[in-house]
């Protein structure tokens, strides 16, 4: 038996001596340095107790230690789960306490703040701080830089990744080998990386794009990352002359265009800008090419599946659509009321079935049945339709989902916690266009009968709950909220009536 994410992404760079990571202060991590840091993360798992299958939560700022724990756990045979580091500690312990994590670590600066998280748990909490020190480190430290990697097999949970939808709880979904290898190698190839690419990489790693996107297909062509902690326009132009590729979430793209500096002498050099995570603007999409010569490469992905289409690499890269399907990837559109697959052009429900679909969500089975059909095709909740060229265009989501910034935000959770407020009768929370972020987060009030709302107190009475990309930039407050006969609260209309809420 073996272990095939690990032998793919990771053993098959045993001993290379060539650079992996160049890191923001000039330093570089060579391959064989690294996996030496994945060995001794690995032994130090298993000398706290953990087995395969166990789940490690961790909510870590970027660094290569950090992404030499899901090195760790993939070698281990542990369950990797990255939370968001945006994430408070209200919300952190849902996640750590669902999954059933035996490991919770965090930064060092939190841990008093989330020991009670852990405790409540039944976790064990170590620290990982973003220089590379902590408790964990030390456990690491004095453990050897070689271990024996557990047997896998393609059908074993790899990692746990927490999405949700509009109602109810966050759903755990479950990862397999398969579907991240698959998916990973499936993309290198789509997308023409080999070992001499060297990739910026300005993504967070606790998402799948920074991680199962970004990070995986490098391992799979053996190039190396530039890897800085952040988005920072000073350190994406001084980097990028010694770049091939780059990926990024749309808010990338509208601040490199924002800047002088960004012309096509400047990237002459690069052979690919990648955007995902959230809708790119048809506009941004014909202003890159304008300026720079180059048409960025538009991809469409779900936490559930990683990547499911692509513009192509060579072809025409239609701005407002997401390309073809992946190979070994199908997608089609069906009725969403019937699930009978609607003809070519026809707006109707994005259900995409492959090696990268996931395997259900975790302690989940009825929610898994509803999302996952029998015959192996996956429900996005997404609308769109496939045009007469093939290309696949998103038209809209039949959820309420918000993406801002490459996040998903989920309204039920904020108006909850909205409607609790003084003063506040009922609310709806809505994403409208954000020239950043693709979409930006309102709250829409109603007042109760002879109370008034202030929004400010609101605010930061809710700030303490919610990630700071989850909480609304815009409190409107109204005399009611717009319905249908049947009393459902129409958020079409109050998109349309808001939609030029951040406009430039």
């Amino acid at each position: 038996m073996a272990n095939p994410l690990f032998d793919t992404l990771f053993a098959a760079h045993a001993g290379k001596k060539s650079v992996f990571l160049h890191l923001a202060d000039g330093s570089t991590r060579s391959y064989d340095a690294f996996l030496g840091q994945v060995a001794r993360f690995a032994n130090a798992l298993a000398a706290m107790g953990l087995e395969p299958g166990d789940r490690l939560a961790a909510q870590i700022d970027k660094s290569p230690e950090a992404l030499a724990v899901y090195g760790a756990c993939v070698q281990a045979g542990v369950v990797f789960l990255p939370l968001n580091t945006a994430y408070t500690a209200e919300e952190v312990s849902y996640f750590v306490e669902n999954s059933g994590a035996r490991v919770f670590l965090c930064d060092g600066a939190r841990s008093e703040n989330l020991k009670a998280v852990a405790d409540k748990a039944g976790a064990r909490l170590e620290t990982l701080n973003a220089n590379g020190t902590g408790s964990f480190f030390d456990l690491s430290a004095v453990q050897p830089d070689h271990f024996k990697t557990v047997d896998r097999d393609g059908d074993d949970l790899a990692a746990f990744l927490y999405t949700s939808g509009t109602t109810g709880r966050s759903k755990g979904a479950m990862l397999t080998q398969t579907n991240l290898l698959s998916n990973a190698q499936t993309l290198a190839k789509a997308w023409r990386f080999n070992s001499d690419d060297v990739l910026l990489h300005a993504l967070p790693i606790f998402h799948t794009h920074g991680l199962f996107v970004a990070t995986n297909i490098t391992l799979v062509a053996g190039g190396s990352i530039i890897f800085l902690p952040k988005f920072d326009l000073d350190a994406m132009f001084g980097w990028m002359p010694r770049a091939t590729t780059m990926m990024g979430v749309p808010t990338f793209y509208t601040r490199l265009l924002g800047d002088a500096r960004l012309t096509a002498e400047a990237v002459a050099h690069m052979r690919l800008f990648v955007s995902g995570s959230a809708p790119l603007l048809a506009e941004t999409h014909r202003e890159f090419t304008d300026r720079t010569g180059h048409a960025i490469l538009e991809r469409y992905g779900m936490t559930e599946t990683n990547m499911n289409t692509s513009n192509p690499y060579e072809g025409e890269r239609l701005a407002g659509t997401v390309g073809f399907p992946l190979p070994g990837i199908e997608l089609v559109i069906t009725d969403p009321a019937t699930g009978r697959e609607l003809p070519q052009g026809e707006i109707g429900q994005i259900e995409v079935r492959g090696p990268n679909v996931f395997k259900g969500y975790w302690q989940m089975p009825e929610k898994t049945a509803e999302e996952l059909r029998e015959n192996g095709f996956f429900i996005t909740g997404d609308l769109g339709l496939i045009d007469d060229r093939g290309y696949v265009q998103i038209v809209g989501r039949n959820k309420d989902l918000i993406i801002s910034g490459g996040y998903n935000i989920y309204p039920k959770e904020i108006e909850l916690l909205l409607d609790d407020q003084p003063g506040v009768l009922e609310s709806a929370v809505i994403g409208v266009p954000h020239p950043d972020f693709g979409e930006s987060v309102i709250g829409v009030l109603v007042a109760k009968d002879g109370d008034t709302i202030d929004s400010d107190a609101i605010k930061a009475a809710i700030g303490s709950s919610l990630a700071r990309f989850k909480q609304p930039q815009r409190l409107v407050v109204v005399n009611e909220l717009p319905r249908n006969a049947m009393g459902k609260v129409q958020k079409a209309q109050l998109r349309e009536t808001y939609k030029g809420t951040f406009a430039k």
